[in-house]
């Protein structure tokens, strides 16, 4: 794949992140065009502003198109550019949608745009042409206003930190083998591959959520989902029911997860 162009990942959504070959953890914005309206999901660090923006344009759309910029949790990797957006974005409907616990942190980045909370917006958000998004309450996975989102016309799940890895070894599809699913080694790849995947995704959720209760409750959330494509924030898209089923099922077994692993292998297993 040519990840310097804008890349179609379902239909109406648009990855316009970048591969950072010289850091592990990858940033995802997604942009989903639906009908004369976009809106940004995670739009990326402000100095990948140029990146992403560049990107937008490449689909052709008019910045003014995007009405709702959303921002799943208030890191600065995803929050960051929100100002540069709002300069460059003309459009009086635009809005800004995330959690209440974000929104006290988005404001100090956003100075323009109204700050609207999920919860009060019934957990959902349509396009004039009736495609709608829901939005899952996935609080301390890994922050307290974390959520995800679900376009319900894919079945894409825009997870944010959730199913994420860190990594130098990124494609923009995770590659999920019958070989893999019945693997028990992460070392000496039976398929060639330079390195597991496992490894990267297992520690990531081990050093990134708060708890292995906050991350099974997330995941309990995503198993009651019909989810075609899984969409984070960090990391490789997982497509396919099968192969995020296997990837779930690995992360209901991970142990040691944020202060739990801290209480029991103390701070050098984080650190």
């Amino acid at each position: 794949m040519d990840y310097k162009k804008t890349l179609k990942v379902a239909k109406g959504i648009f990855w316009v992140g970048y591969n950072d070959e010289k850091n592990g953890l990858h940033s995802n914005p997604y942009l989903i065009i639906e009908g004369e309206e976009a809106l940004l999901i995670d739009g990326g660090s402000r100095p990948d502003f140029s990146t992403v923006m560049s990107k937008i344009l490449q689909t052709g759309i008019n910045p003014d198109q995007i009405v709702r910029l959303i921002y799943q949790h208030y890191d600065p990797d995803l929050v960051g550019s929100v100002s540069n957006f709002e300069s460059i974005i003309h459009n009086s409907e635009l809005e800004v949608i995330s959690q209440k616990q974000n929104n006290i942190f988005i404001q100090h980045y956003s100075t323009v745009s109204k700050l609207r909370c999920i919860n009060k917006l019934g957990k959902s958000w349509g396009f004039r042409t009736g495609r709608r998004l829901r939005f899952i309450n996935t609080p301390y996975a890994h922050s307290p206003g974390s959520f995800m989102s679900y376009d319900e016309e894919t079945k894409t799940l825009f997870s944010s930190d959730i199913f994420g890895s860190y990594g130098l070894d990124w494609e923009l599809y995770l590659e999920i083998s019958e070989t893999c699913k019945t693997c028990t080694t992460h070392n000496n790849c039976p398929e060639g591959y330079n390195s597991c995947f496992l490894p990267g995704i297992i520690k990531f959720h081990q050093v990134i959520m708060t708890s292995k209760e906050a991350l099974k409750y997330a995941l309990d959330q995503v198993s009651e989902l019909d989810v075609d494509l899984i969409a984070p924030q960090h990391g490789s898209l997982i497509k396919g029911k099968e192969s995020i089923r296997f990837i779930i099922e690995k992360l209901y077994e991970i142990n040691d997860v944020g202060i739990d692993g801290v209480h029991n292998k103390g701070e050098n297993h984080i650190w």
